[in-house]
């Protein structure tokens, strides 16, 4: 998809956030931007406009992985009507059906520059039949229709397997699912995080997703290492927040499990440097539920 957009243009994405925008400006050996996000977890809209005179697209994930908070969907309106003529803004709502604040979707439907990104991978658990879809004006939808597997073919993305399609049919089908599933994942992650206030653990403020970061206090390979040994696997650590790591919220047993664990991971003394610094590197790779 970035190859029709970029362009020999410029990314402006956030930091950190979901690495696929800058590993394709990479590949594609086009300068991307990672601007800081502001301290409540919001993109800096101002900061992203500032970031580059020749940019081709502004990347925002909304909620934001892997800090899970919002940007209001305000400040997007903001950035698409000053972003530079031409340039598209991305949201990736992957996350979205998390969370209660509005969508992105209708300044698609006032014919913005503007691509909103949807999945079947996260709420509707669907990660193996790779089901997603984007939504854009038709002309934006011309540019990035030929790419994927099936490029080839003039079909590009829209080429699924039946068995994904009629899943992703019936998941859509079902009006009481995401309601059902966004109060049950938060209601057990608010529990967690309560647990966490009454225990003074430091953890990012405000996610609306199924995840949140959880500052650790040393570094997130090492405390990833000693959680595994308790058999729960946490999220992997970004480089920007290199104490914290992603804790993914399963369900209300697992949860419980894991605090037991991370209390008793937090309170042990810090592995000594040279013990952090031959870890498996796997351990900074772990990226999935919290039940081993």
């Amino acid at each position: 998809m970035y190859s029709s957009l970029l362009s020999g243009k410029d990314l402006v994405v956030g930091e950190p956030s979901y690495e696929q925008g800058p590993s394709a400006a990479a590949k594609m050996k086009v300068k991307y931007h990672r601007v800081p996000l502001k301290a409540d977890g919001a993109y800096d809209i101002d900061a992203m406009l500032a970031a580059s005179d020749s940019v081709a697209a502004f990347y925002i994930v909304n909620p934001n992985n892997p800090t899970g908070t919002m940007t209001p969907k305000s400040e997007i309106v903001r950035l698409v009507k000053n972003k530079p003529a031409g340039s598209v803004v991305i949201v990736d709502e992957a996350y979205h059906h998390f969370s209660t604040d509005d969508s992105s979707i209708d300044l698609v439907a006032a014919d913005q520059d503007v691509i909103v990104l949807r999945t079947f991978s996260k709420i509707y658990g669907m990660a193996g039949l790779r089901a997603g879809f984007m939504i854009a004006r038709p002309d934006l939808q011309q540019k990035v229709r030929l790419v994927g597997t099936a490029a080839g073919t003039g079909t590009g993305m829209g080429a699924v397997a039946i068995s994904t399609a009629a899943a992703a049919t019936a998941s859509i089908s079902d009006p009481k699912l995401i309601p059902e599933r966004r109060k049950i994942n938060a209601d057990i992650r608010e529990n967690v995080l309560e647990w966490m206030d009454k225990n003074g653990y430091s953890y990012m403020k405000g996610s609306q997703a199924n995840f949140f970061q959880v500052d650790v206090k040393r570094p997130g390979r090492e405390f990833s290492a000693l959680m595994t040994k308790e058999h729960i696997h946490i999220g992997r650590t970004w480089p920007a927040m290199p104490n914290y790591c992603r804790i993914t919220v399963g369900t209300q047993e697992e949860m419980d499990k894991f605090k037991v664990a991370f209390k008793k991971c937090y309170e042990m003394a810090p592995l000594p440097q040279s013990a952090y610094l031959h870890l498996p590197d796997h351990y900074s790779e772990l990226d999935f539920a919290t039940i081993a």
